[in-house]
């Protein structure tokens, strides 16, 4: 759906690899031109496209999801596209594309938020967002405001970059598994552990009302596309139906026999409902009937996850526990050989009464994940799939360009063990790949946006997290040399420095004749001021005060530069050994840094 996967040319940054950089890029501009050049006019006959046949001379010829909006089955995601793994690596919970859809956002159980690149998959940014682990992460329909809520119990509301403007403490001791907003973005709706959900005034973030019904856990909730509907489900197998005005319970859907795990209004045309739980089985119920029409079929274990296409409303994937990914085509049964087709409600002579008719995957990518998928995401044009992982890993989805059937022996499908067997995939080929491409982000990241390392958040007797926008910034420590964290004291430093503790500065001065003795301060060139005052002491070394503890190895005078006969200054030692002298490290001049700048592929060109 990219119309093509591109190399980003032969540029490398100045580094010299041997080879070309081998990221894949998406660019579904080249499918919208198409369609746009050969689109008809409303009334006219749709029959101007060439219709795609497998061949790659018809790469041309691919047109975008919005294109065909009856015909699903070009949309299927069975194309891997990219992996993209953090360096601090942990399970990703949460994966949401921006609205405009140029960068994913992933929430992980560090608390932090990754950004994504959405043409390119590279690394961009990553913030500290949370002190506990993400749960859910949703945008506002008016594409403004962004919803995060972790695991104790902390809503944050953030704007389009980023900002944090305001927290508050949803529920008491107990994680927020969900959050979703109101269609008219003034309300939103929050799951939690404590059995209860709770309604909040977005503007003034006040709690409104609170659903009970619920007699354990609540998992998962979702607020209707454009009704007054909230649908939840619990760990007590329980989907419920809520009037949010009113805080009443309308219905409650039976058919699951296991916790919850996700409940999704099919965001098109907001008729059906999707839920899965920690079994085999996902189901999809019509609020019109208030019942089950469809048992989605095909997981070997629990069920963690699924996502509706944003604009094809039959097609529907799912994440299992395992790893797997399946993609249903809500108007196709896909049975296997050997099994009987079971006739849909909707084409019964009794829909209230017949059973739910039973579907079976269009495509499966038995191997999406090594572990559990917990969450899945569209991009908002429908040509990419984002998935996150238990494995650390967050993976970018796609449908193969025509002609091209190499997909079905990737490792994805067959296995590790049976690519490997077949040639289509090495694993020293891949992490070296992997590494190259980390070293890339690395390089490439977004610089304004860089935060300190996560232990820095973490501080003792530091409230909040300094240093992100929006968050309480306290005061801190400052130090000499005006970085905040430390490093060789300026020459122009007060003097003398602090004594040491327990050191009688009175005692000391009234030994020294009534004045204590300044250091010596270099001039710019290492030498003593001349006419510089030396002390002397006519009758020996003065006695030490009391209370006054020598040093282990006595006194010495150091060899300091224009004393004793000393003109050319010492070699700088920092190894701290006999006859060693500390001197500052020279300051790296601007002509070295250009020189690595240049390296690394930039200021090639003169101004």
């Amino acid at each position: 759906m990219d119309g093509g996967y591109h190399d980003h040319g032969g540029y490398d940054g100045g580094r010299n690899r041997g080879r070309p950089n081998r990221r894949n890029a998406t660019d579904i501009g080249a499918t919208y031109v198409q369609w746009m050049h050969n689109r008809r006019a409303n009334g006219k006959a749709s029959r101007g496209y060439e219709a795609e046949r497998p061949s790659a001379s018809f790469i041309t010829d691919m047109l975008p999801p919005a294109a065909h909006r009856g015909r699903a089955v070009d949309t299927v995601p069975a194309k891997h596209l990219h992996s993209s793994l953090n360096k601090v690596r942990q399970p990703v919970n949460v994966v949401k594309w921006t609205p405009e859809g140029r960068r994913l956002l992933t929430g992980s159980t560090s608390g932090e938020f990754t950004l994504w690149n959405g043409t390119g998959f590279n690394f961009e940014t990553i913030m500290q967002a949370h002190d506990s682990a993400i749960r859910a992460i949703r945008y506002s329909h008016n594409d403004e405001w962004l919803l995060s809520a972790d695991q104790e119990g902390i809503v944050k509301y953030w704007q389009t970059n980023f900002n944090n403007v305001q927290q508050i403490a949803a529920h008491q001791d107990a994680p927020v598994r969900d959050v979703a907003f109101a269609p008219t973005d003034s309300k939103f709706v929050t799951a939690s552990d404590d059995t209860t959900l709770k309604i909040w005034d977005f503007s003034t973030g006040t709690e409104q009302s609170t659903l009970s019904g619920h007699q354990w856990d609540v998992k998962t909730a979702d607020w209707h596309p454009t009704k007054g509907l909230i649908a939840s489900g619990s760990k007590d197998h329980q989907v419920k139906l809520w009037d949010p005005r009113t805080g009443r319970c309308l219905t409650t859907l039976h058919g699951h026999k296991n916790t919850l795990t996700m409940t999704r209004f099919e965001p098109t045309n907001g008729v059906l409902l999707a839920s899965c739980a920690r079994e085999q089985n996902a189901r999809v119920f019509d609020i019109r009937m208030m019942r089950d029409v469809f048992l989605l079929k095909g997981h070997e274990k629990e069920v963690s996850s699924l996502s509706w296409h944003p604009i094809h409303s039959s097609l529907l994937t799912t994440g299992g526990n395992e790893g797997s990914m399946l993609h249903y085509l809500l108007d196709e049964q896909n049975a296997p050989l050997g099994t009987s087709a079971t006739i849909s409600p909707y084409d019964s002579p009794n829909p209230a009464d017949a059973p739910a008719q039973t579907l079976y995957p269009a495509h499966r990518t038995p191997f999406a994940h090594e572990y559990a998928i917990w969450s899945m995401d569209w991009h908002p044009l429908g040509h990419i799939l984002a998935s996150g992982s238990n494995d650390r890993a967050t993976r970018f989805w796609t449908r193969p360009r025509p002609g091209d059937k190499s997909y079905l022996d990737d490792r994805w499908h067959i296995g590790q063990a049976a690519a490997e067997a077949q040639g289509t995939w090495k694993k020293a080929e891949a992490q070296r790949q992997q590494q190259e491409e980390e070293a890339e982000d690395e390089a490439e990241g977004l610089v304004d946006q860089g935060i300190p390392a996560k232990q820095q958040f973490h501080l003792p007797g530091l409230p909040g997290l300094p240093g992100l926008p929006g968050l309480s910034k306290p005061a801190m420590p400052s130090f000499p040399d005006g970085t905040g964290t430390g490093g060789p004291p300026p020459m122009g430093m007060s003097f003398p420095p602090a004594p040491p503790p327990g050191m009688d500065l009175e005692a000391l001065r009234l030994a020294m004749g009534g004045q204590l003795p300044l250091p010596p301060i270099p001039g710019p060139n290492g030498q003593l001021p001349p006419g510089f005052p030396m002390p002397s002491f006519p009758n020996g070394m003065p006695q030490l005060p009391p209370g006054f503890a020598p040093p282990p190895g006595g006194f010495s005078m150091p060899n300091l530069p224009g004393i004793n006969g000393s003109t050319s200054a010492p070699a700088a030692d920092f190894g701290g050994g006999a006859g060693s002298h500390r001197k500052r490290a020279p300051l790296p001049s601007q002509e070295e840094s250009l020189h690595q700048e240049m390296r690394q592929g930039r200021y090639q060109k003169a101004r």
